[in-house]
């Protein structure tokens, strides 16, 4: 695994806020395989459009297009559908199912920007179950990188989002949490190339634990 700067295993946190999509679980193909038959349906430039597509919503990615005669929402639901229907290699990254199982369940949730619907189907289709607390794509009027998901995500804790630790893959998530004012560990599981962040980097959560002191609160721990 990557080597985390210490300050992500001597900070005690309230609550962990865990991204989806190459955070949790690694769903790319089956992104890419809809996305793509939706760029090449409008004429756009597919390697240039799946390269914008990660950890946003599907909303704000299609509105970004600023296509004629296109309704966003419509639009939208399609790519909700196909991505309903196509759930072939979705896999849990590595540890991440055995990690969370040891995390109690009042103190970690689910921030993604999938609608609800998929979120769930693709948590089933990795063998991942679902938290408590889900924060989707429905819950707030602006995604990721807009902080209100992962402030969202904390109230309904029933905590303070600067008291959390956010597990992000996508820039546009890691602008999410930076600007919420949470603490930001990035999974790069999924990445094909490095990703330069000043963040603290995990390739994986297999060789992670998690230590819950008296009073509560969270502390990973390294087990390399």
């Amino acid at each position: 695994m990557s080597i985390p700067g210490p300050a992500v295993f001597t900070q005690r946190y309230r609550a962990f806020l865990f991204d989806m999509d190459g955070t949790l679980l690694n769903s790319i193909a089956a992104a890419e395989r809809v996305w793509s038959l939706w760029a090449e349906r409008h004429g756009l430039d597919v390697a240039v459009l799946l390269s914008t597509i990660h950890g946003a919503r599907a909303i704000d990615t299609i509105t970004r297009q600023a296509l004629p005669d296109v309704d966003p929402q419509v639009e939208a639901q399609w790519i909700t559908d196909a991505e309903l229907n196509d759930v072939e290699g979705v896999v849990a990254i590595p540890g991440a199912i055995e990690f969370l199982n040891r995390l109690p369940g009042d103190q970690w949730a689910l921030v993604t920007s999938a609608p609800k619907e998929l979120a769930l189907r693709r948590l089933q289709a990795a063998g991942i179950s679902p938290p408590a607390v889900l924060v989707t794509a429905e819950d707030v009027a602006n995604g990721k990188p807009d902080p209100a998901c992962y402030v969202l995500g904390a109230q309904r804790l029933g905590v303070c989002v600067q008291d959390c630790l956010v597990f992000e893959d996508a820039t546009v998530g890691i602008r999410a949490g930076e600007a919420a004012g949470a603490a930001v560990v990035v999974v790069t599981s999924t990445h094909l190339t490095p990703m330069v962040t000043a963040h603290a980097c995990i390739d994986g959560y297999e060789q992670l634990s998690v230590q819950q002191g008296g009073d509560g609160l969270l502390r990973l721990q390294s087990l390399a």
